[in-house]
């Protein structure tokens, strides 16, 4: 049951992000890198969320549950490419030549005050 409505709220999420973002792309610096979620028999590989800023907008792009990433290959601060296509996204380390297909799951407009 907690299956059925977690997957729900994502999808629910995702159409309404898919409209917020719309294509783009460019270069910027990798803001935060966390792991999400954790690993069982079924989903052996970790998810990390990617945390960065475009001109406007804050986003955070989860990594693909089946795709392998290793967080040393993306260290904060480091520079990246990034393209965005709705809700599907692609971050570039630009020092390592490394990159992952993920998902946009959070946009939030860029906040001129720093806290």
């Amino acid at each position: 049951m907690r299956k059925a409505v977690a997957l729900a709220f994502t999808a629910l999420l995702l159409t309404s992000l898919g409209s917020a973002a719309k294509k783009q792309s460019g270069s910027t610096t990798l803001k935060n890198l966390q792991p999400a979620g954790t690993t069982d028999k079924k989903q052996k590989k970790q998810q990390y969320d990617l945390t960065f800023d475009t001109s406007s907008n804050e986003f955070t792009c989860r990594s693909k549950e089946n795709q392998k990433m290793e967080a040393t290959q993306f260290v904060v601060g480091s520079n990246i490419s990034y393209k965005i296509d709705g809700n599907k996204g692609e971050v570039k380390n630009l020092q390592s030549g490394k990159s992952v297909k993920c998902t946009v799951v959070r946009v939030a407009p860029v906040s001129s005050n720093p806290q």
